[in-house]
This record gives structure tokens, C-alpha cells and sequence, in this order.
């Protein structure tokens, strides 16, 4: 078993003593989901750099029931958890959460994911999404943006970053029939409290995605971990929405005062060749008719 690594009257179930870097966007997005899901939670975290920063034996600055097992397979191991709970009859008063990066959920362990997702376990899987597999060096995922420059696609006068689009793992959830499925970023950090809370309300299995901001693999002053998920939702880039049995709910709306995705690409490096010649403007140029789409297809603009 391991302690705790902090003496200080900090009661939050993820303690400060971590090792992640300064103005992590995931560290601060799963405070937030444990603070929501409460002390009756039983945590289930995917190798990454979530689980790397917060366990370092023999210390964790878990102060409620986690678990590590391997990369793929949080979903499976939380099925486990959830299949115990309900044979013992304490499925009604136990959160179950499998929890992991993009990289963790969009690429290696998608398959168990899906199979958790068609037996409708009583799971909440979230992901916290930083858009490339950063815990062992900035490669691309089925998450990384287009256009992203990282250490598998880097930004060169050939093939200006990555080529690939992001993967709609919201859309795969929703075509799950799950009860619940909701995106957010860490620049809503109430969103994040208030959708977490509501997931643990429904049935079954659920799915929340929150985009989190990654200082060394975006590169970016840390100050602006906030702000770039509110540029994200805003642009119309990574909207935050709820569905409900394959129905979009809910949606936030982007400002009257059209926010570009050229805002939200500036302040980070990974997106810096972009900005350079023709061919990295027509790739920004691409980004914006996605976030344009986004916006119709949610129903984001306000009126």
C-alpha cells in the first residue's frame, strides 16, 4: 500500500506532491473529477502521465482507492471493480472511474473501452485528452490536432506536422447508445465538477472528454493553461457538449465576437511552422472550416 506523500491540512483526494510539470492541464482536470466524484470512488488509471506524477512509490497523492494496472486496460480492470461491487450489493454507493490519456483511450486501450461501452458497465470512463502521447515524448495519437508538429510528426518543409485529423471518440461513444457522453475542457473547471457529478447520476456507462493543455508538449508559457481551453471551446474547435442516450442535450455557446482558431493555435509552438508560408496557412485554413462545422453542427452560435 502506499502513503500518502504530504503532511500538509490540503484535503483534496489528489494532494498536492505530485511530480507533474508546473500548469499541467490533466492534473488539474482530474483534481477536479475526483473532487466531484467524492471519497466513495474507486479509481482505475491507465498508464500515462497522470498515473506516472502521482504514484511514485512507495507515495501517491491519491487520498481515495486507485489502482494502476497496464496502458490498455483501466476499462477492464474498472469492469472488474464494477462486476465485485454489484455482486456484493455496493454498486449503489460506489463510484467506479477508469481514467486515462488520449493515448489510453483513443489508440491502445480503445477496444476495451468499446467492450465496457457494450455491456454497459456502471463506469465512468474520462479521458483526459492532451492530444499526443506526452508521458513518453510527444508522439502523435489518434487525438493529436492536424497540423501539430510532434516528435513522430514533426513540422519539416516536406509535411508540415501531422496529416491526420483528430479522431471523434465522442461520436464512437455516442454510438455506443451510451446514457451519458460529454465533453469539456480544463478551462471550465465548473463544467467539469457539474458533468462529472451528473455522470455519476446515470446508468450504465458513460464517457467524459476534457481537454487538457500540456506545457512541454504544446509549448507554451504555463500561465495559459486556462485560457487555451477557453480559446479551444470558443473558436469552436473542441465544443462542450452533453448527449443523453445518442442525443446532444446540452451545448455551450461561442461568443457573439467569433473567436478564430488562429488564436487558439498562436501562443503554442507545436502550431508555430503554421504560421510561416502558404502551406501552413492553408492547414490553418482547414482547422477553421472544422471549428466552423463544429459550430453548426452543435448549434454553438449564439444568437
Amino acid at each position: 500500500m502506499q502513503r500518502n506523500n504530504t503532511n500538509s491540512k490540503n484535503k483534496y483526494l489528489l494532494s498536492e506532491g505530485h511530480t507533474a510539470c508546473a500548469g499541467c492541464g490533466e492534473l488539474l482536470a482530474a483534481r477536479h473529477v475526483a473532487e466531484a466524484a467524492g471519497p466513495n470512488t474507486i479509481i482505475l488509471n491507465s498508464t500515462g502521465c497522470l498515473e506516472v506524477t502521482t504514484s511514485q512509490y512507495p507515495n501517491s497523492s491519491w487520498r481515495l482507492p486507485w489502482m494502476h494496472s497496464l496502458f490498455e486496460n483501466s476499462s477492464a480492470v474498472a469492469s472488474g471493480v464494477a462486476a465485485a461491487l454489484k455482486y456484493k450489493k455496493q454498486d449503489k454507493n460506489i463510484n467506479v472511474i477508469a481514467q486515462a490519456g488520449d493515448g489510453g483511450t483513443f489508440d491502445i486501450g480503445m477496444g476495451l473501452i468499446s467492450g465496457l461501452w457494450e455491456r454497459k458497465d456502471n463506469v465512468l470512463v474520462v479521458c483526459y485528452d492532451n492530444e499526443a502521447y506526452m508521458n513518453t515524448g510527444v508522439q502523435a495519437s489518434g487525438a493529436t490536432s492536424h497540423g501539430a508538429s510532434t516528435t513522430t510528426s514533426p513540422a519539416g518543409k516536406a509535411i508540415p506536422g501531422n496529416m491526420l485529423f483528430k479522431k471523434d471518440m465522442p461520436a464512437i461513444a455516442i454510438a455506443h447508445d451510451l446514457s451519458y457522453v460529454a465533453q469539456t475542457t480544463c478551462g471550465h473547471i465548473a463544467d467539469i465538477e457539474k458533468k462529472v457529478k451528473k455522470a455519476l447520476t446515470m446508468p450504465g456507462a458513460k464517457y467524459l472528454q476534457i481537454l487538457c493543455g500540456c506545457t512541454p508538449g504544446w509549448n507554451y508559457d504555463t500561465k495559459l493553461t486556462v485560457k487555451l481551453g477557453k480559446l479551444a471551446q470558443q473558436s469552436g474547435l473542441y465544443p462542450v457538449f452533453e448527449a443523453e442516450y445518442g442525443e446532444i442535450t446540452t451545448a455551450l455557446k461561442v461568443p457573439k465576437k467569433k473567436v478564430s482558431v488562429e488564436e487558439f493555435l498562436k501562443p503554442q509552438k507545436r502550431f508555430k511552422h503554421l504560421f510561416k508560408d502558404e502551406k501552413g496557412k492553408d492547414l490553418i485554413k482547414q482547422l477553421q472550416v472544422r471549428a466552423d462545422k463544429n459550430i453548426e453542427k452543435y448549434n454553438l452560435a449564439t444568437e
